[in-house]
């Protein structure tokens, strides 16, 4: 909680770290070893529509909603579950691009990866 009673707004890019955690192991689901290949940060955006205050029950969803050859783009929307209904708190996106750490370079998607993303999201 900031001095303004809320969470502060640099704790949703935790929110979406946590949401893309999850969805990679919801997703794709294998042991990848990211000290080899994984994933860069390569942009990422908030908007900002409600505070998170003490007590909120929050859920973040995360959905793929473009793939290129090297990067992919996440979407993130921050919700505060209250009795019947969902308020929406936050809308963010993400690009990630992926990157071989050994030879320290960008590297193609893994085409099971991509598979998977386009059969979870509904993208084929």
């Amino acid at each position: 909680m900031d001095a303004l009673g809320h969470v502060n707004n640099a704790h949703f890019l935790t929110y979406f770290e946590q949401a893309r955690i999850d969805y990679f192991k919801t997703v794709i689901g294998e042991n990848i070893n990211w000290a080899e290949t994984g994933l860069i940060l390569a942009h990422i955006e908030i908007d900002y529509k409600q505070p998170v205050v003490f007590g909120d029950l929050v859920i973040a969803y995360t959905k793929c909603t473009k793939i290129g050859t090297k990067s992919f783009e996440l979407s993130y929307s921050i919700v505060k579950m209250t009795p019947g209904t969902e308020v929406l708190l936050a809308t963010g996106k993400s690009v990630l691009v992926c990157y071989d750490y050994l030879k320290k370079s960008s590297i193609e998607i893994p085409e099971k990866w991509k598979k998977a993303m386009m059969e979870y999201d509904e993208m084929i």
